[in-house]
């Protein structure tokens, strides 16, 4: 299924303004899987809606195939919003993946949406540091090729991981991470949709 998608992702500059951005993440409770998403205007950052599903796990935990046991529950999260984002960016990765699909392109096809994925920490590739200042960033590479970029979005702060997900280009990524990021080190989509998840945890008692 991952070949299959990998041959579906599409890497190309952005092809419209974005009016709204999403934020995604996915967390788990006992034998559930949490999903949050968090809408917000562009460029303005504006949080407009948040919406969340909560689901059985039902996939093992296999390295490289995160898309399979986050993905039910984070495509209900995004389904559930009232407005249709023009952006989804995902707590993980996109081209940057061992298979070059990850959740960030498996998602984005399957719901032909505009997606990004931005990551905590590589799973590919290496990199040269970039510079300290915010917006500073260096590619991501791996096997001749930059499927991702290494940006730092808050100055003294470790870099996230940047890639294309589905209908977006590396650079219009990084321009996408840095445009919704403010005085943390994530976009503030996704500190919401992390926030979201850890709110929802503590309410169904896993801390």
């Amino acid at each position: 299924m991952q070949e299959a998608l990998r041959h579906e992702v599409i890497t190309a500059p952005l092809d419209m303004r974005p009016r709204t951005v999403a934020g995604v993440d996915a967390s788990f409770s006992g034998k559930r899987v949490i999903a949050a998403a968090c809408l917000f205007t562009w460029p303005e950052m504006e949080l407009a809606e948040t919406s969340h599903a909560v689901m059985p796990l039902t996939f093992p935990y296999v390295p490289g195939y995160l898309s399979f046991r986050e993905g039910p529950a984070v495509i209900r999260a995004i389904e559930s919003l009232g407005t249709k984002p023009d952006i989804i960016i995902f707590d993980g990765h996109g081209t940057a993946h061992p298979a070059g699909v990850g959740i960030a392109c498996h998602i984005g096809v399957i719901l032909d949406i505009p997606s990004v994925g931005c990551a905590k920490s590589r799973l590919i590739g290496t990199y040269s540091e970039p510079g300290e200042r915010k917006g500073s960033w260096s590619y991501l590479m791996h096997r001749g090729s930059a499927p991702g970029a290494v940006v730092r979005t808050r100055q003294g702060v470790k870099p996230v991981f940047v890639s294309p997900g589905h209908r977006i280009d590396l650079h219009d990524s990084i321009m996408m991470v840095l445009s919704c990021t403010g005085r943390f080190r994530l976009p503030e989509p996704l500190r919401c949709a992390d926030q979201e998840c850890r709110a929802l945890r503590m309410s169904a008692g896993t801390p």
